[in-house]
């Protein structure tokens, strides 16, 4: 079984594409109570690759941000649009 999702506790730098894109990609996946396995499932992605997403560790093709946009329910330039440093819990 696995682990309560958590939102992320930081905020990126408004100037880290790949921070936002993590930061945003967490939150929405943590509104909806998904693991990275089942946000990867609905992305037909691997939850390895999810995981890197959420860490910053992959250059992410738009190919794929639109998978994550799509499986997610948001556009995909709102993934990359930096949160507002006064909701750090809002939906982008």
């Amino acid at each position: 079984m696995s682990a309560t999702p958590k939102p992320p506790t930081e905020l990126p730098s408004h100037d880290d594409v790949r921070g936002v894109l993590a930061y945003n990609v967490r939150l929405l996946r943590v509104q909806r109570d998904w693991s990275q396995e089942e946000l990867a499932m609905e992305c037909e992605l691997d939850r390895t690759y999810v995981s890197a997403v959420e860490r910053s560790r992959w250059n992410v093709s738009l190919a794929n941000i639109q998978k994550l946009a799509a499986a997610l329910g948001t556009e995909p330039w709102l993934l990359l649009r930096p949160p507002d440093s006064d909701s750090s819990a809002k939906v982008p």
